[in-house]
């Protein structure tokens, strides 16, 4: 590389960081012209937000058992009795990140963090410890809330802003704890925004280049204007280290989340009432749309929130409360950020023209009756508990709202159920090639003892035969 090159490179670098943080920098994107241009940075930020950046520390207490406990032969000798002592207790530590959000002691950090723990400690960046109670915690949004005694003493705190307000090319900041080396910052940029399909079922994700490693999940993605925009949250990586393919939590979802925190309420997830899929290429080209994006509606459920705001199988939901729709997991998202009751304004593209209507969203509904049953042993699929499948209940297993039938809520270890690989959110469509809509159905036709027996089981939205003799 040549001198001149060089010199051209870092020139470019240093007006792109002075474009970014000095005033008017939409208009002013000149070379530094003086010593002080040149050293700018960004300090005054990080001192600014640190010192709200927490470490979480969780602990949980866990049986451990001989790997040859379900052997035939060690049961032979052992029965169910472990040897040596066994089991045993171990102790499970994880490590995370926080953000303090309210001076009274409420932090938020990842579910993941924090599941199943039986102990959690918050230390602050000051070194000061303090033991810390989950008052809300969402595996769905992948996010918690916690709170600590400050005995009356105020902490400091990250102001939250407005991540709809990002742009890809934004500058960033990362803060948090990685590998419990010691809070950290990484800088970069905002890569992409709506990044869906990362392991949160209601996230639409914001991609960074800010370097995010194990232990940053649940700190701080800041602006230069030093408010909290994401909670890190996911890596992509094939090592376990950061590759420059980070994700956070937005916090339009953030915001929601910890309101619902404060009031003690549970998360109560609007409900739209209508599921659809990507519009490709082709589907785009078919319905005269500009261009392929938005969600093609393909099921409505009667009386619900999108039936009466007009909304019919075979419009395009292109809008939702003025935000583009890209893809299902984008309205997903949208709508789990919005309040309830409130009129939404949503656009369709309907008969070659755009179409506006207004939708309002409910609560999930908890009905029909879940009808929650342990399915007796004397039956094949011994060992599992199934429900009738509501809007609540399918939110609560990861399916579509508008899914009906009888859903697998759990298989217990080493059951029938479990040998025929059943899994939650698994539905029971048929038993014998008979539909079974309902738990009492399914009852009634595993009563009859007819043998072998043949099990229709959707999964992902395929139906699977599972045969038993």
């Amino acid at each position: 590389m040549t001198a001149a090159l060089t010199a051209r490179s870092l020139a470019l670098g240093l007006a792109f960081i002075l474009a970014a943080v000095a005033p008017g920098w939409a208009q002013n994107r000149t070379p530094p012209t003086s010593r002080e241009l040149i050293h700018l940075s960004f300090a005054p930020v990080v001192k600014k937000v640190a010192p709200a950046v927490v470490n979480v520390y969780s602990r949980r207490t866990v049986q451990t058992r001989s790997p040859f406990f379900d052997d035939p032969l060690f049961r032979r000798f052992f029965g169910n009795q472990e040897p040596f002592g066994l089991p045993r207790e171990r102790v499970q530590q994880s490590l995370g990140s926080g953000v303090i959000l309210g001076a009274d002691g409420i932090i938020v950090t990842n579910h993941h963090v924090i599941s199943g723990a039986q102990q959690i400690t918050v230390v602050l960046n000051d070194r000061r410890e303090f033991e810390a109670k989950a008052i809300l915690s969402d595996e769905h949004a992948d996010l918690a809330v916690l709170k600590i005694d400050t005995h009356g003493e105020r902490l400091p705190v990250l102001e939250l802003g407005d991540s709809d307000q990002l742009e890809v090319g934004d500058l960033v900041l990362a803060i948090g704890d990685p590998f419990g080396v010691g809070q950290t910052v990484t800088s970069g940029i905002v890569s992409a925004l709506a990044r869906t399909g990362i392991g949160s079922d209601v996230s639409s994700f914001i991609q960074t280049d800010a370097a995010i490693n194990p232990g940053n999940s649940g700190g701080a993605l800041v602006d230069l204007d030093g408010k909290l925009v994401g909670i890190n949250t996911a890596i992509f990586s094939q090592s376990g280290g950061s590759i420059g393919i980070g994700f956070a939590i937005p916090t339009t979802l953030v915001r929601t989340v910890v309101q619902a925190a404060r009031t003690g309420a549970p998360i109560r997830h609007p409900w739209f009432g209508a599921t659809g899929q990507e519009v490709t290429a082709d589907i785009a080209n078919a319905l005269h749309l500009p261009h392929p994006g938005g969600v093609l509606v393909k099921d409505v459920v009667a009386d619900g929130p999108a039936a009466r705001g007009g909304i019919r199988i075979g419009d395009v939901i292109t809008s939702v409360a003025g935000h583009e729709i890209g893809d299902p997991d984008d309205l997903r998202y949208r709508i789990a950020i919005l309040p309830l009751g409130a009129p939404t304004p949503v656009l369709l593209w309907r008969n070659g023209q755009l179409v506006t209507t207004s939708v309002v969203l409910t609560a999930l509904p908890d009905t029909p009756a879940r009808q929650v049953t342990a399915l007796a042993d004397t039956t094949p699929l011994a060992g599992a508990t199934v429900a009738n499948l509501n809007p609540a209940q399918a939110d609560e297993l990861g399916l579509a709202t508008t899914a009906r039938g009888v859903a697998v809520i759990s298989a217990k270890s080493g059951s029938l159920a479990d040998r025929l690989g059943l899994q939650p959110g698994d539905i029971i469509a048929t038993v014998n090639r008979v539909p079974v809509p309902t738990v009492t159905d399914l009852k009634n036709v595993l009563a009859s003892g007819q043998s072998p027996w043949t099990f229709g089981i959707r999964r992902g939205g395929q139906l699977f035969a599972v045969s038993v003799r």
